[in-house]
């Protein structure tokens, strides 16, 4: 049976205009860093170039190896700046820097990691050499969904960072995720779905 990870996954749901409380455990994934516009950026073109053949090579081991098949998981990235309002209302992504990355299951090997970086190697993977494997524990976060494109992300990231954080008696730590549930080679920018979270820790905790 293929396993579909975002349903088996704790955090790949999210609901519009509705800001949930989670806690997430560590997590595996295929990385690849970078910065700048991801929308003129070839480092990030290449990133994202390398990682849907590394990822989808993952899933042909795994159900070689181990028969275990599965539904890749989505494309998702960390974002930062030296300043956040980058993010929200200066909106700059050339300040920009990030993770893009995809999700590994636990139950993967590394020798079958390494089949994988020999297979998306033959298929020229532009960025490959900048891959790596690293373990997210991102905790407890705060997420919504946003429906639309990703250039009209800026007020729904304002009042996650101005409004809902702080009410909650929380403060922001860490990066800013996002989960790229739609596929904008297919979707219409009105239609595409993503995840917004925001790792939190106690407003009080110092």
């Amino acid at each position: 049976m293929k396993v579909d990870l975002k349903r088996e996954l704790s955090g790949y749901a999210a609901r519009r205009d509705v800001f949930d409380d989670v806690v997430l455990p560590p997590r595996r994934y295929a990385v690849i860093d970078g910065s700048g516009d991801p929308n003129t950026s070839a480092d990030y073109r290449d990133a994202l170039a390398t990682l849907f053949p590394f990822s989808f090579a993952v899933k042909f081991a795994s159900k070689r190896g181990l028969g275990r098949d599965y539904v890749v998981g989505p494309l998702e990235a960390l974002w930062w700046a030296d300043d956040f309002t980058a993010f929200t209302s200066a909106r700059d992504p050339s300040a920009w820097s990030w993770r893009a990355m995809m999700v590994v299951p636990d139950w993967i090997r590394d020798d079958q990691l390494d089949l994988a970086t020999t297979a998306a190697l033959e298929k020229d993977a532009p960025a490959i050499d900048r891959l790596r494997i690293d373990t997210l524990d991102e905790g407890r976060c705060i997420q919504t969904l946003h429906v639309g494109p990703y250039d009209d992300e800026g007020p729904v990231l304002a009042h996650l960072h101005d409004h809902v954080i702080p009410g909650k008696g929380l403060r922001m730590r860490g990066h800013h995720h996002e989960i790229y549930l739609g596929d904008p080679r297919r979707a219409a920018p009105e239609k595409l779905r993503t995840i917004l979270r925001q790792p939190v820790t106690d407003a009080a905790g110092g």
